[in-house]
């Protein structure tokens, strides 16, 4: 398999940096606030674990830290507060502790802004810009915003979701988000975009959508790849959720090498010995 190589250089803005991401990926590590993360190891309501779990991915080689408080898929209501009251102090905790950005992961407009005022540079929104507010908060703030996308909305099942063609229709998604993004005044090394493998699309589905990852990636902008543990690979190989890890790493293999920038995942450490395995043959070009 060639690895993909961009026409241009890439690059991803974090607050003040400029990532050159041409060659390299981003691992990205999962923090969930929560009590009902479908991984459960990545549910760390507890704020001892929380803070054990930030320092442990830190350790590892985590680029950027993404905190969340609510998870995707359905569950017991997670009110605007509650979800504010779990993510916002721990943002604040981790930018003091961690030489480490912070991606706030949130759909919310209302929690993205409370999140960038703690000192998050990330807004990480799998609903692709649902709250009308959201974009506004994010250029107000100077922070890079991940357009994800989901056919209906976060908490909603989706069982069957039906497409012409999964990657034409992500494709289009995504060239909307990313030009109303544009419009809100962010930069394209503020904005991000995500396919958004397992939301609103069948397992199937999912692996077409990584399979064409060049596809998408050919659109020029920086790709985040979230495939840690998903449902897809668990359908696809007959996997409970603490067999998933080779077959993540795989799906990480892949994607970096056909154009993913960033990878957003539970398994730090592994994530980062695959990604600098495959920077050194990209760089060796």
């Amino acid at each position: 398999m060639q690895i993909f190589w961009p026409e241009r250089p890439l690059v991803v803005a974090l607050g003040t940096q400029r990532v050159d991401v041409t060659t390299r990926a981003l691992v990205m590590g999962i923090l969930n606030r929560t009590k009902d993360s479908f991984y459960g190891p990545a549910a760390t309501y507890d704020l001892d674990a929380f803070y054990q779990r930030a320092e442990r991915l830190v350790n590892e080689g985590a680029d950027v830290l993404d905190v969340g408080g609510v998870k995707a898929g359905p569950g017991d209501e997670v009110s605007e507060e509650e979800e504010l009251e779990r993510v916002v102090p721990v943002i604040r905790e981790l930018t003091k502790r961690f030489d480490v950005p912070v991606s706030v992961d949130t759909w919310r407009a209302s929690v993205a802004k409370a999140g960038f005022e703690a000192g998050a540079v990330v807004g990480n929104d799998i609903s692709g810009f649902a709250d009308p507010e959201y974009l506004a908060a994010a250029s107000t703030a100077g922070a890079t915003v991940v357009a994800t996308h989901i056919r209906l909305r976060p908490r909603v099942a989706d069982p069957t979701p039906t497409y012409d063609d999964v990657t034409k229709s992500v494709t289009e998604f995504l060239l909307e988000r990313r030009q109303w993004a544009r419009a809100a005044g962010l930069t394209d090394e503020q904005i991000v975009l995500d396919a958004g493998l397992d939301l609103g699309k069948t397992p199937a589905q999912s692996l077409q959508l990584l399979r064409d990852t060049d596809v998408l990636a050919a659109l020029g902008s920086p790709l985040l790849l979230s495939a840690s543990n998903k449902t897809f690979l668990g359908s696809i190989f007959d996997l409970e959720i603490h067999e998933r890890r080779e077959a993540s790493l795989a799906a990480t293999a892949i994607g970096v090498s056909l154009g993913c920038r960033i990878v957003r995942v539970h398994d730090v450490a592994g994530a980062v010995r695959v990604r600098d395995t495959l920077a050194s043959v990209a760089e060796a070009r």
